[in-house]
């Protein structure tokens, strides 16, 4: 496909990056130690407490000394990290990156049964686990090719007063870690300790090691390790580096609040791409306590706030968020899921700025397209093909449909994936001959260049032979005043094939059923029409807040 796309780029973005100059994970952290030496990497939301970037590379140097030289685990080991958004994060992360290992990111809301597949699929020798979900390790670790755990408290990395303090709180008060065996596992500081004392050795890389199994239901559905090389997240990194640039003020440490666990892919690109900048991310531990997160965003003034949808909702809805200073704010960020148009024309209009949309995935490191850094207003799509990045839209046959009609996105480009860990047959299955990723999602190009996703291939819903797309009912449900959180799914039905029910959180206690399908009358074509309404209190979601269809489908 023709890169049409390449005119709508902001003024100074190339249509190219240098692939070649890229180097390794380890060496763009020492990058910025060098250059940002005395700025804060990343403070705490919940407690204040901050990393420099040189304290930042002094405790991941400890970390990845105790690996290397006290454990003697050889490079291309695989080390899981289960914690939430802790300062202990990026130590770990870093270290075990610099050290030459392969980090495989693990949900800490995960079940016994969640953990030991992902366990078992990676081939992980090591973990590090905070302390409150260890409970869940212990019950499977017999069964895992795990032989060393590391430890942490929720406090380990704060100054002695708070982690006293907070250690009271945690076990004596709260009583929030459950009784646990896990013979032989060190705490952290002692491993940050030994690691001080003991040598490490820089690892020399290759483009193509491997720098993270990055876990995904993908586009078939099944669990599995995307494979992602220092070469091609550095990529992606490269790619919103320039995308962002014209917008980036070097002088001083933008502040960008990290909401979305960092073991997801969406923050994980984020917060490289940060450390690139010499920027500060404040991490957020429980975004879902809006009232306690607009409590932390009002001691900042933050610059980026990237999140999804339902996320955005919740802030919009709470009375605190107009008060907060938004006068360093360039732009959030939406991703995840589709961002709803009622939903960024308020941001825009309570923030006084953009709510730009983009769209990745775990295979792609994961950025593919993002809206233009001057956008004024919010367009309704996921934007332009990021630099080096080709795409195709194609029908079932593998064959590329014109501008205009919508078919299968596809993409190529220098941050995809090596592949599935140890699935050759799920990669070859999402994969084109000619080297583009299959993404399992229905889009459109415009004349410009520019990209909107319909939906889903596996949530669109048939009606009497035509296609509906969830997006579109949500979207004008969302313009509701009533409506708080909607969420749209086919349900078989003997006359059409499917019929659409939504299923509806409301803002306004008075909202009807009635009231409801008058205005989606209004708006929506007879075929497109919901037949059916539930009201429920909370709609399902994944970890990063992304509404989860098929728990709903299976209940409609």
């Amino acid at each position: 496909m023709e890169k049409i796309w390449l005119q709508g780029y902001s003024p100074g973005v190339p249509a190219e990056i240098d692939v070649d100059a890229l180097g390794s994970i380890a060496d763009y952290l020492e990058r910025s130690v060098a250059r940002y030496a005395d700025r804060l990497a990343f403070i705490s939301g919940s407690t204040g407490v901050a990393l420099s970037y040189r304290r930042l590379d002094s405790l991941s140097r400890d970390l990845a000394a105790y690996f290397q030289s006290v454990l003697q685990l050889p490079q291309g080991t695989r080390v899981a990290l289960m914690m939430p958004n802790l300062l202990q994060y990026p130590v770990c992360l870093f270290g075990l990156l610099r050290a030459g290992y392969v980090v495989v990111n693990v949900n800490p809301l995960y079940t016994p049964r969640e953990l030991e597949h992902q366990l078992k699929d990676s081939g992980a020798e090591a973990m590090v686990v905070v302390e409150v979900f260890a409970h869940t390790l212990a019950k499977v670790i017999a069964r895992t090719a795990v032989r060393h755990v590391v430890v942490t408290g929720l406090t380990d990395l704060l100054p002695w007063a708070q982690r006293t303090l907070g250690n009271f709180l945690i076990r004596q008060v709260r009583k929030a870690v459950p009784a646990y065996e896990l013979p032989g596992s060190v705490g952290l500081r002692a491993v940050l300790a030994r690691g001080a004392a003991a040598a490490f050795k820089p690892v020399r890389f290759q483009p193509d090691d491997l720098a993270f199994l990055q876990y995904t239901g993908g586009t078939t559905g099944v669990s599995k390790g995307a494979m992602l090389t220092h070469r091609s997240v550095l990529a992606n990194v490269e790619q919103a580096r320039v995308w962002f640039d014209p917008v980036i003020d070097k002088q001083a440490a933008m502040i960008g609040i990290t909401a979305i666990p960092l073991y997801h892919i969406y923050a994980l690109g984020n917060c490289l791409g940060g450390i690139g900048t010499g920027g500060t991310n404040v991490l957020i531990a429980d975004p879902r306590n809006i009232p306690a997160f607009v409590k932390v965003l009002a001691k900042y003034r933050f610059a980026s706030l990237p999140a999804v949808n339902t996320l955005f909702v919740g802030l919009l809805n709470d009375p605190g968020f107009a008060k907060l200073d938004f006068s360093q704010l360039l732009f959030g960020i939406g991703g995840g899921a589709a961002t709803q148009r009622a939903v960024a024309e308020q941001w825009q209009q309570l923030t006084g700025t953009p709510l730009i949309e983009g769209y990745g995935l775990t295979e792609c490191s994961p950025t593919v397209a993002v809206n233009p850094v001057n956008v004024k207003a919010f367009r309704g799509g996921i934007g332009l093909p990021l630099p080096s990045t080709e795409v195709s839209i194609r029908d079932a046959e593998g064959r590329e449909l014109p501008i205009g009609q919508a078919g299968e996105l596809c993409v190529r480009g220098p941050q995809l994936m090596k592949g599935y860990w140890q699935r050759p047959r799920e990669t070859a299955a999402v994969m084109t001959d000619d080297g583009f990723l299959r993404t399992g999602d229905l889009a459109v190009m415009d004349e410009q260049g520019f990209l909107k996703i319909v939906d889903r291939l596996k949530d669109m819903i048939l009606v009497s032979g035509f296609n509906v797309y969830p997006n579109e009912i949500e979207e004008v449900v969302m313009l509701h005043p009533g409506v708080l959180e909607v969420a749209a799914v086919g349900k078989p039905s003997a006359g059409t094939g499917e019929t659409v029910k939504i299923f509806v959180v409301k803002k306004s206690p008075e909202l009807s059923e009635a009231q409801l399908l008058a205005h989606c009358r209004e708006n929506l074509t007879g075929y497109k029409m919901p037949r059916l309404v539930e009201f429920i209190d909370d709609l399902p979601k994944s970890n990063v807040g992304k509404i989860l269809r098929r728990e709903l489908r299976d209940r409609a």
